[in-house]
């Protein structure tokens, strides 16, 4: 059974730009559901993301918070390939894992995977990375709810990716110190 929390969740745009103040949409999602957030801090929304989430907790909308930013169209980032130097800082900084690339490589985004988070700018230490529209026309309700979608389902596999990761680190790290001999 879905909770409130769920709800509100699947009515955010899954982008995880972190505008809102919390470390993505769910924590957001969270906040919202215990009372302890408005349901006005996220501007890639939209004024009906604002309108849903306040139907959905019975509130009254709001205004967006100024402190969040502005209604945008949604954007994708571009790496102006010239210029990048294949440092790698801007993976780790993409919460939906739409920029490849490798170390000493030059980075390209898919753009039909960005979110248009920008959590990549400030990774970026030669500037190579800039915010473009996404689209010409406006998405439909549909397409906006498909994008969500798949914006969660690739932030929640790269958070899975990341913790089989950790798991198999710690247990290398404890199989090597049951390895190591011990003081003599």
């Amino acid at each position: 059974m879905a909770t409130l929390t769920d709800l509100l969740d699947r009515l955010l745009p899954q982008t995880q730009c972190r505008r809102c103040g919390y470390d993505g949409c769910r924590p957001y999602a969270e906040a919202m559901a215990e009372h302890s957030a408005p349901a006005n801090r996220c501007p890639p929304g939209g004024p009906s993301t604002l309108a849903a989430l306040a139907a959905a907790l019975g509130r009254e909308p709001l205004p967006l918070e100024p402190s969040t930013g502005s209604f945008a169209p949604p954007t994708v980032a571009v790496i102006d390939e010239a210029l990048c130097i294949g440092c790698a800082k801007c993976l780790p900084a993409c919460p939906v894992d739409a920029i490849v690339g490798a170390r000493r490589y030059m980075h390209t985004v898919l753009a039909a995977d960005c979110s248009g988070c920008d959590l990549c700018l400030p990774a970026c230490p030669v500037d190579c990375i800039s915010m473009q529209p996404a689209a010409a026309a406006p998405l439909t309700p549909a397409e906006i709810s498909d994008r969500a979608l798949a914006y969660r389902n690739r932030m929640d596999a790269r958070s899975a990716r990341e913790e089989r990761a950790r798991a198999a680190n710690l247990a290398a790290l404890l199989a090597a110190s049951h390895a190591a001999p011990g003081p003599t």
